[in-house]
């Protein structure tokens, strides 16, 4: 996992080539030109990126991770908390949707705080439960940028 700002972007650049240009694009991209509930293909299947806006909650008790994407959270307004833990760390699996590439289970966390420029990348063996508001649900708009692995 990386939780890190977009100013220390160039630190980076070797890690793996998709991440970057996934990085590089929430960077340099203007999101008022993309509607929610769309993927967007920048790299076909390889690497694209959909919107999301919603109100957080005030827990999430069923973190989820992937095992074909990484999975890199961005959020263009609002602030939330985002539970994160080691894989192995978590206790159960209660539901797969390997069609989706996600599994959700059940395990401890800790909680690291997204706004502002801020990211995360979450590669498979990441658990992450995100949409935690900080105290009252606010309303948060996302970027998710997905990118194979």
């Amino acid at each position: 996992m990386i939780y890190d700002s977009l100013k220390h972007l160039e630190s980076y650049k070797g890690i793996h080539p998709g991440v970057y240009r996934a990085l590089e694009l929430l960077r340099d991209m203007d999101f008022s030109q993309y509607e929610d509930g769309k993927q967007y293909e920048v790299d076909g299947r390889n690497l694209f990126f959909f919107l999301q806006t919603y109100e957080n909650k005030p827990a999430n008790d069923t973190p989820e991770a992937h095992r074909t994407y990484v999975d890199i959270q961005y959020l263009v307004s609002g602030a939330e908390k985002v539970g994160v833990a080691p894989l192995e760390d978590m206790t159960e699996e209660v539901e797969a949707r390997p069609d989706g590439d996600i599994w959700f289970y059940h395990g401890p966390l800790d909680e690291l705080t997204l706004t502002g420029d801020r990211f995360m990348v979450f590669f498979p063996g990441d658990a992450h439960a995100p949409s935690i508001a900080l105290g009252q649900p606010q309303t948060c708009r996302k970027c998710v940028v997905k990118v194979r692995v």
